[in-house]
């Protein structure tokens, strides 16, 4: 076993020299950023595959009844982090995003795949790297982001992360494998992940930004309408 403490010790530049051409990477984690990607991208982009299964609900068709609205800021929190972290915020201001997040999607396109966790169930975050000649799991992993990952110090009083070689990383293996296949427990988000990134980069005509705006502002309004409560007029919505 190896410890990393993010400070003196990078698990960013360990996952560099430890991807290889042509392995497989699994990564269970809260939440995934276009430029933890970016960092590793001369790696990712030579693999055979990623398979990331996020350990709490994002990206899923269900939406939350409206007693239980106020878990949707964490999970907001999670989807929007596809684009950066608030820790990211400095890499976001370099004017890079359209940039990498197309990448990113297209990268997405031909060698990932996204599921979510559709159910209340805590699911801890790891990372697997499977090849033919090696077995490594990194744990724990909050989330795929530069943060997670060392590049960046975040708010962490401290980031400590521990690198398992086979036999013990071969459990880990074996517990990714059998939640992967498990439906009911998660749902194929890859597309969705896919759309929210494009949006990153897509130009957008100022009336469809206009139209976005109102629905931010008014949906919630909008949903509580019905005969029995309409809404006053006379505050003068229907003119603003």
């Amino acid at each position: 076993m190896e410890i990393f403490d993010n400070v003196t010790r990078v698990v960013k530049d360990d996952l560099a020299a430890t991807i290889d051409r042509g392995c497989r990477v699994s990564i269970a984690a809260a939440c995934f950023s276009i430029y933890a990607y970016q960092v590793l991208k001369e790696q990712l982009d030579d693999i055979d595959e990623l398979r990331f299964i996020f350990t709490s609900p994002a990206f899923v068709t269900e939406k939350a009844p409206k007693e239980k609205r106020e878990f949707y800021i964490p999970r907001l929190n999670r989807e929007r982090s596809l684009y950066g972290t608030e820790f990211e915020i400095k890499l976001r201001n370099e004017l890079t995003q359209k940039a990498i997040a197309r990448e990113c999607a297209d990268w997405i396109r031909k060698k990932a795949t996204f599921k979510s966790n559709t159910t209340q169930e805590n699911m801890g975050g790891f990372l697997n790297i499977e090849s033919d000649n090696q077995q490594i799991t990194y744990l724990p992993l909050a989330g795929f982001t530069t943060v997670d990952i060392g590049c960046e110090r975040g708010n962490n009083s401290y980031n400590m992360v521990n690198k398992f070689l086979a036999p013990h990383s071969q459990e880990y293996a074996r517990l990714f494998e059998s939640i992967w296949s498990d439906k009911t427990k998660l749902q194929d988000v890859t597309e969705e992940v896919i759309d929210s990134i494009t949006a990153a980069y897509n130009e957008n005509s100022a009336e469809f930004l206009y139209f976005v705006a109102l629905y931010n502002i008014f949906n919630e309004f909008l949903e509580d309408i019905s005969e029995d409560v309409l809404p006053n007029e006379a505050t003068g919505f229907k003119e603003s």
